[in-house]
């Protein structure tokens, strides 16, 4: 994300170009951010869905379910409830974070074009 190279004809970085370098780099943090929350929502997601699984297969009429940093005894159709409202939560969340993560990708494929049409091949903006 740095300019680079060394050859004669490099174009001059101008206030605005460096701004537009520095809007893509705070994206692309933001673009690793949002991979690791999504990643984490998922994973709670697919822990949910094992604990409903779970309440499928019990015989209990109550069940020990975690509040905070307690268990308590719940009874088994309001547990059920309680976690499929926290899939939907966590469902919505990871859209909302799918629909984000897809409006920063074109914000930088658009900078990207701004910045390689520019500077060719004098700015690296890939990862390795």
């Amino acid at each position: 994300m740095q300019q680079a190279g060394s050859s004669g004809s490099e174009a001059e970085v101008t206030w605005e170009d460096q701004q537009n370098i520095n809007k893509f780099g705070r994206l692309n943090n933001r673009l690793h951010e949002l991979d690791d929350e999504i990643k984490m929502a998922k994973e709670k997601n697919e822990s949910l869905e094992d604990a409903s699984n779970e309440l499928i297969l019990t015989d209990e009429d109550v069940v020990r379910f975690q509040i905070g940093e307690v268990f308590a005894h719940v009874p088994k159709e309001e547990v059920e409830s309680r976690i499929e409202e926290m899939k939907e939560v966590t469902s919505k969340n990871v859209e909302k974070l799918e629909e984000e993560k897809e409006l920063i990708l074109a914000q930088m494929a658009e900078l990207k074009k701004i910045l390689y049409g520019k500077f060719k091949d004098s700015i690296n903006l890939e990862e390795d």
